[in-house]
C-alpha cells in the first residue's frame, strides 16, 4: 500500500530558501525543537496563532506558508 504523505504547509522549504535553522525558528518562537521539528515535517500542524508569528518571525506572508488547497489531494 502506498504512503500518501501530505504536505499542508511549506515551513521546512521557506526555511531552507532562507537558510535557517529549524532550532533558530524554536528560539524565537519559544518552542522546543520537537515541535518545531513536527511543524516543520507536517506530522502536527500549527495553531493558527503560531502560523502567524512564525510568518511574522521569517518575514514572509502566511500565504506563503501554506501549500495551495489544489495541491493537497
Amino acid at each position: 500500500m502506498e504512503s500518501m504523505e501530505t504536505s499542508y504547509n511549506r515551513i521546512k522549504e521557506v526555511l531552507a530558501e532562507r537558510g535557517i535553522k529549524q532550532t533558530w525558528l524554536a528560539e524565537k518562537l519559544g518552542k522546543t525543537q520537537r515541535t518545531v521539528n513536527m511543524y516543520v515535517n507536517n506530522d502536527v500542524q500549527p495553531p493558527i496563532p503560531v502560523l502567524y508569528e512564525i510568518a511574522r518571525i521569517l518575514k514572509v506572508e502566511v500565504s506563503e506558508l501554506l501549500n495551495p488547497s489544489e495541491q493537497i489531494q
